[in-house]
């Protein structure tokens, strides 16, 4: 898109210097033009090739993040041989990555970046209060795998019925505890979020 821009704005500053009087004092430059079109085209090109490297460093937390589907639920662990809680397994997914997250699922209440719903993505953290809702406290957490359609699916590992780490939609008994939903991609180089 902004290639297209770049364009027309080169071919209406032509076309609008074209018409300048003859005799005028101010001097156009083409290749100056052309020099800051092209330096635009090239900044285009980098912040595409930025957005496609984190779109794809998300995919990968969340492809790794499924390979642990079926691991059992085990309060306080973030080992996957011996079972994870919720923060446990944001840990052990983000550890795999040399990501440095919160240990517990309420330290991400102020973590990362706050984004619509709407706007999640694979790869963001849904917050949720504990297991009271009226506690508006954040005790719970997974990683969204999907958002088609505004139709929220994440991956936790549940304390509930199922026993483990699975996939949930947000809907019904979720969607009475959600908080909001936190994005920590791009990562700084350092592998640090704050």
């Amino acid at each position: 898109m902004r290639y297209i821009i770049a364009a027309l704005f080169l071919s209406l500053l032509i076309f609008t210097l074209s018409f300048r009087p003859k005799n005028s004092s101010k001097k156009f430059n083409i290749n100056t033009a052309i020099s800051t079109v092209s330096n635009e085209i090239n900044t285009a090109k980098k912040d595409t090739v930025q957005r496609v490297d984190i779109i794809q460093e998300a995919r990968d937390f969340v492809e790794y993040a499924k390979t642990l589907i079926g691991t059992h639920y085990l309060y306080g662990s973030v080992d996957p041989h011996s079972g994870l809680d919720c923060s446990g397994f944001i840990n052990c997914v983000s550890n795999h990555f040399g990501i440095k997250v919160p240990r517990s699922s309420v330290e991400f209440t102020n973590f990362g970046t706050t984004i619509d719903t709407n706007s999640a993505g694979p790869g963001d953290l849904i917050l949720f209060t504990g297991t009271d809702p009226n506690k508006h406290i954040v005790g719970h957490i997974g990683i969204i795998t999907d958002n088609i359609n505004g139709q929220v699916q994440f991956i936790h590992s549940s304390s509930g019925k199922l026993k483990g780490v699975t996939i949930s939609d947000l809907d019904g008994y979720y969607k009475t505890r959600f908080v909001k939903v936190i994005r920590i991609f791009p990562v700084a180089a350092e592998k640090s979020i704050a």
